[in-house]
């Protein structure tokens, strides 16, 4: 496969020798490409040669996809990648339904498969098949895919160049539908997007339903890239200001309100309740009986993170690795922030990173508890799957964000460690126990986003310059746009100046 737009290879620029696992890797990535009319569009989610029943790891899937796309980037490889964000955007529009019922305009599929139809006795015909969900273990429908979808997007037009990709009017209206769908008006209260269980990388009943903190971080993130990619004409300028207002309510919201550390548990164990007024302290009547025991003696006097979810009367205190890497990634987070969340998963390194990196979330839901908010799940029992087990795809996301905030020694020291187990491993989907010790009880062998998660890190340490294509700095501006409209109805002047104050340092 050859570059489709420029952005030469990383393997240029070093004349280091690979290691036994990189050249294993890169065979079994190349291995996985999946191809339609004889161009590659994407990798299958495992390729593992002694599964007898692939369920739906045979397919390719948006969010695994991200992984191998950036691989095939770094190594200067475009080609893929263009063909995968067109192919999938050709399936956007598809009306896939589940009892007669279909989801909103916009919706981007979950994976897409390559299936063989026949014309006639002679002729036959290749078609892409999309799951929106209708197909998937549970029936929901994928909410990360189209913001993973336009965060690869400006990625893939940062590493090669080729902006023409973006500026087409298909990319252009397929970003717009995608944000329309995102940005649409409903009952909800907040800014955050209201979303259901398994709707995300955690695809199962894991008690995630609501604001999760994984979706909100990504959100930001795909409405700072569709600002970015937008084209400057009259058609999109309230679209535009409407992304500004939402990414100013976003950032405000979660800054304000997931932020957790000593000082605000300390505060919400002092909370009073049934506080009713525009000026309450205790905005969504949070009980400080929920602060779990856990929690008191695990959190660091040094160090913070943002909780997994908030919604009225309801906190949810866990460690979501992947929502609180990627807040640090999109700049969801203020770099003061960003370094508590570094400075919490390095003082916690035995329990967030243990034998594998990194742990889905921490601690596990465990006996009753598990029994009701999992419906007593078999396959995400107690630090297993994604009920505390360990995924070596997150990382790349670590390791970016490690280099962002110049703490390239964390995301070495998690690559190494990975390393020694991955290869001998056969490449796992993801780990058990509470230290990741043991290969997951149902986990897949030759994984393709293990397999390129650990090719995008290694790339990212050999030529940190390129992290900063993908990541991004604090944006100031948005600080200043308010949208609460309070001055307007006569009542009290919104805390923001007040929470600039404390939080943006």
């Amino acid at each position: 496969m050859q570059g489709g737009g420029g952005g030469g290879g990383l393997d240029e620029a070093s004349c280091r020798t690979e290691t036994e696992a990189e050249k294993e890797a890169w065979r079994l990535l190349r291995e996985s490409v999946v191809t339609y009319c004889g161009n590659p569009v994407g990798t299958l989610a495992a390729c593992d040669p002694g599964d007898k029943n692939p369920l739906n790891y045979d397919q390719v899937f948006i969010r695994d996809f991200v992984p191998s796309a950036l691989a095939f980037l770094l190594k200067g490889e475009g080609e893929i990648v263009r063909n995968f964000l067109l192919h999938t955007l050709q399936l956007q529009s598809w009306e896939k339904t589940v009892d007669c019922y279909s989801p909103g305009q916009g919706l981007m599929p979950a994976s897409f498969k390559i299936r063989t139809v026949p014309l006639d006795d002679t002729k036959f015909e290749e078609v892409l098949d999309p799951d929106f969900g209708e197909s998937a273990i549970g029936r929901v429908a994928p909410v990360d895919s189209g913001l993973w979808w336009i965060i690869l997007l400006r990625a893939y037009t940062k590493i090669t160049g080729d902006y023409e990709m973006q500026e087409r009017v298909d990319v252009q209206t397929g970003i717009k539908l995608i944000l329309n769908l995102c940005l649409s008006d409903g009952f909800d209260m907040f800014p955050s997007i209201l979303v259901t269980d398994g709707s995300c990388m955690i695809d199962r009943r894991m008690g995630i339903h609501g604001h999760p903190l994984e979706i909100q971080s990504l959100f930001y993130s795909a409405l700072r890239c569709a600002r970015e990619m937008l084209a400057s004409d009259e058609g999109s300028k309230n679209l535009v200001k409407t992304v500004n207002n939402r990414l100013s309510a976003l950032s405000f919201h979660i800054r304000q309100y997931y932020w957790i550390d000593m000082k605000k548990i300390n505060e919400i164990y002092r909370y009073k309740t049934e506080e009713y007024s525009t000026e309450a302290i205790n905005k969504f009547n949070i009980y400080p009986e929920q602060i779990p025991y856990w929690l008191m003696d695990w959190i660091p006097e040094e160090g913070g993170y943002m909780i997994g979810n908030l919604q009225p009367a309801h906190m949810d205190f866990r460690f979501f690795t992947l929502g609180n890497i990627w807040s640090i990634v999109s700049s969801l987070t203020t770099p003061k922030q960003n370094n508590s969340i570094l400075n919490l998963l390095e003082s916690k390194w035995d329990d967030l990173v243990g034998n594998m990196p990194l742990k889905i979330v921490y601690p596990a839901l465990e006996k009753e508890e598990w029994r009701i908010i999992t419906g007593s799940d078999p396959k995400n029992t107690p630090w297993s799957y994604h009920n505390g087990g360990s995924w070596p795809t997150l990382l790349w996301q670590f390791t970016l964000a490690c280099i962002k905030m110049g703490r390239i020694e964390l995301a070495r020291k998690a690559v190494d460690l990975a390393e020694k187990r991955l290869y001998a491993d056969h490449w796992p989907e993801y780990y058990d126990t509470r230290s990741g010790k043991f290969i997951g009880k149902q986990s897949r062998q030759y994984q393709t986003w293990t397999i390129a998660g650990y090719l995008t890190s290694k790339m990212l340490l050999e030529n940190p310059e390129k992290a900063s294509l993908l990541y991004w700095e604090e944006d100031y501006d948005l600080l200043e746009i308010c949208v609460c409209g309070l001055s307007k109805t006569g009542r009290k002047v919104c805390a923001r100046g007040a929470a600039k104050s404390q939080i943006l340092v």
